[in-house]
């Protein structure tokens, strides 16, 4: 006896897979959740990583490559092209003149991958503002499973080191990526926080408004206890910045609302308390008394400084930090960051890169490279800066947070491709006028997925 299935018709289907294929924006998303998978990756010194989040972003790009041949060409302006084509032009620069071509050119790929292809395939992925709400929304899933677990950690004390104890929220990256859950955690909170903010006003969405306000509260708690002090500048600065640009009025309400809520938790509660003051308290002892971690990340700053002196123009080369490194430090310069959990024990992580994206451009890819890298940013934050509220709002916050946060971090663990998106969202908001939602011309729309008109009923007559 055959098996029949009456409601699914093939008609039916194939008009939806072309409109699926159409609409990319899912497999975005779906490569800022995959960020989410432990990857059990516990070699720090390889040179290539691969996660689950990678190959979907990689095939987010094999997608908009097949559009391109078929002829479904994106809308991304010339301007976006020629500072794309900038950051490709000044990796192959730096490759080709690197002290070490060979071992440049698995840096070379990644550069492509992280600050061109997967943000031009973000870019043409978002062809509305139902695709750039999916996407920040799953910035705000992927940040409230991480949440919940880092909590978790903290309260049952199974996290990582620190101060002696395993109180330090990590989520599912471990202790060899420390301030990767801190990332996933304070891109949900921007993220959250400017969706909130767009269901202001007549029109909006009450329960959507009250749900993303309530998760960015919550992803406040497991942020603190990141204890991440590079995590919390940057997030504070980016929530100023979105603040400003919505309604300065709110900035003063809500620094006066989290105040209060600090003092209600850590001083009533006494959640977070003596980890987090004392944190805090050291943020302003970087310069005149910094500790251990913040010293040598000088040190890698002023290393990196003198491998750009010895290699002025196009640097020595991606991947050639670490290479370098040893015959340009001071000898004050430890050899590696402790990192203990209970899943791998105590480990001592080498210190790879200056962890500053900018003294690391500047170091491997010479003035060529931060020339291009600063063109890009400067536009696409200029750009951002327009819109005041909805999906361009958070894109701004989000691109603030990442160029705050390079001034003393660079690319690498597994939630490096989520800079790429939000290069990718900076980037459509950017090239969208500001209060006008994002509009495909019908050209780019491929015909399979829009019906056919109806053709005219003729009369012998007419005939």
């Amino acid at each position: 006896m055959a098996l029949t299935l009456p409601a699914f018709h093939r008609p039916a289907l194939h008009k939806a897979l072309p409109a699926l294929a159409w609409r990319t924006s899912p497999l975005a998303a779906a490569t800022v959740l995959l960020v989410c998978v432990p990857t059990g990756e516990k070699d720090v010194a390889a040179a290539v990583h691969v996660t689950a989040a990678d190959l979907a972003s990689l095939a987010l790009v094999a997608l908009t490559a097949l559009d391109l041949l078929r002829g479904r060409l994106p809308v991304i302006s010339r301007t976006t092209c020629a500072l794309l084509g900038a950051i490709v032009v000044a990796a192959a620069v730096a490759t080709v003149g690197s002290i070490d071509p060979a071992a440049s050119v698995t840096g070379f790929v990644r550069l492509t991958q992280v600050f061109v292809l997967v943000p031009a395939a973000v870019l043409c992925s978002l062809r509305d503002r139902t695709d750039q709400r999916l996407v920040l929304g799953s910035f705000v899933l992927a940040a409230l499973i991480q949440g919940v677990v880092g909590a978790k950690q903290y309260l049952t004390h199974t996290g990582a080191s620190y101060t002696g104890q395993p109180i330090r929220a990590v989520g599912t990256f471990g202790a060899l990526d420390i301030m990767a859950m801190s990332s996933v955690v304070s891109y949900g909170l921007l993220a959250a926080l400017a969706l909130g903010l767009g269901e202001r006003g007549p029109g909006g969405d009450a329960r959507l408004r009250r749900a993303m306000f309530a998760a960015a509260a919550f992803l406040a708690f497991p942020l603190a206890v990141s204890f991440s002090r590079g995590s919390w500048i940057a997030t504070g600065l980016a929530a100023t910045v979105l603040l400003l640009r919505a309604d300065a009025r709110l900035l003063v309400r809500g620094a006066v609302l989290g105040l209060a809520a600090a003092v209600v938790l850590v001083g009533g509660f006494g959640l977070g308390g003596s980890g987090v003051t004392k944190r805090l308290s050291s943020i302003g002892s970087v310069s005149a008394a910094p500790d251990q971690s913040v010293s040598d990340r000088y040190d890698l700053w002023s290393t990196a400084g003198r491998i750009w002196q010895d290699h002025p123009v196009h640097g020595a080369g991606p991947k050639a930090f670490q290479q370098l490194r040893d015959s340009h430090a001071p000898l004050r310069l430890s050899s590696g960051s402790d990192a203990a959990d209970p899943t791998i024990g105590f480990q001592r992580e080498p210190l790879l890169s200056p962890h500053d994206m900018y003294f690391l451009v500047l170091s491997e890819q010479g003035l060529i490279g931060i020339t291009a890298y600063a063109a890009l940013f400067l536009t696409l934050l200029i750009g951002c800066l327009r819109h005041r509220r909805g999906p361009g709002l958070a894109a701004l916050a989000l691109l603030t947070w990442v160029l705050v946060d390079f001034l003393y971090a660079d690319i690498g663990g597994a939630t490096t491709v989520l800079t790429s998106v939000v290069l990718g969202l900076a980037a459509r908001a950017a090239a969208d006028p500001p209060g006008r939602p994002t509009a495909v011309p019908p050209a780019a729309v491929p015909s399979a997925a829009v019906p056919p008109a109806p053709e005219p009923t003729t009369t012998g007559a007419a005939r």
